[in-house]
Formats: C-alpha cells, sequence, structure tokens
C-alpha cells in the first residue's frame, strides 16, 4: 500500500491527522509505533483542535525532524536546515491546498475549536476533507523524501 493510502486509512480508523501521516513513515522511523502515536497525538485539529497548523502538515515535520535532524550536533546550521526542509514540503501542501491552517481548510465543515473529540461517524467522514489532506500530506513527503534520496525514486522501500 503506497504511503498516501496508509495515512488515509490511518485516518479512517481513529488517528487524527499528525498521526496519520507520521505512521506512514514508521518503518523509516527509531521510534515503536506506540512512541509516535503518543509524540503526534497532541498534534489532531491544528494542535490540540485549536484549528492552527495542520496536523497533516505538522506530521510531516515531525517526519523530518526524526530523519533529517542531528539532536547530537545543535548549530544555527543543523537548525536551519531542517526549517527549510519543512518550508519546502509545507509550500507544496499550501500551493495544492491554498492553505496550512486547519480552520481555513476546513472552512464550512462544522468544525470547531471546542476540545471535545468528535466520534468518528459516517457523517463526520462525509463533510471532512481530513483523510485526503493526510493522504496528499504524505504523497507530498514520500515524493520530497525519494528527492532526497532517502526512499527510492517512486520507491515505498525504506532507506
Amino acid at each position: 500500500m503506497e504511503r498516501a493510502e496508509r495515512a488515509r486509512q490511518n485516518f479512517l480508523r481513529g488517528y487524527n491527522c499528525g498521526q496519520s501521516v507520521v505512521l506512514a513513515f514508521s518503518d523509516l522511523l527509531d521510534l515503536s509505533e506506540k512512541q509516535l502515536l503518543r509524540v503526534s497525538a497532541p498534534f489532531g485539529g491544528g494542535m490540540g483542535r485549536l484549528r492552527e497548523a495542520c496536523g497533516a502538515v505538522s506530521g510531516m515535520c515531525m517526519v523530518l525532524g526524526l530523519l533529517f535532524y542531528d539532536a547530537e550536533h545543535i548549530t544555527t546550521e543543523e537548525k536551519s536546515a531542517l526549517y527549510a526542509r519543512e518550508q519546502a514540503v509545507a509550500a507544496r501542501f499550501r500551493e495544492k491546498f491554498g492553505s496550512i491552517v486547519c480552520r481555513e481548510l476546513l472552512a464550512g465543515t462544522g468544525a470547531t475549536s471546542a476540545p471535545q473529540a468528535e466520534e468518528r461517524t459516517e457523517e463526520y467522514y462525509k463533510k471532512r476533507p481530513c483523510p485526503a489532506l493526510c493522504a496528499a500530506a504524505a504523497g507530498i513527503l514520500e515524493e520530497y523524501l525519494s528527492e532526497e534520496g532517502v526512499l527510492p525514486s517512486g520507491g515505498e522501500n525504506g532507506r
């Protein structure tokens, strides 16, 4: 299964946007799926349902940090290189959807910033673009990682 479809299916299984994207790349990361679920849990609903940065975009950034950030040698150059990567994938997402802000992406869906998670019902999935946003984010990240040589071109296999 392609990573984009994995991310879409993860969302349909009840994971939030950030979790859905991060889990689609779990085979490349040095953390267990349980750890990845925990660290990405706060990023659903645009970070704690605040409707700020889209969780799918946050998920892409988390994966980039786990793959490219050298926490043992923190330098201005290291930080800048990671920020450039994050901005590159966010720009691709913004180009495709017009925004990386959750509330803007969910405009007209009735989504609120109330802290209560919504039940995942058939009606919920009908009104939300989130499965498609997760799939697109994973596809963008997969393409980027292929360009960077982390994944084989068009490839699904690990490093």
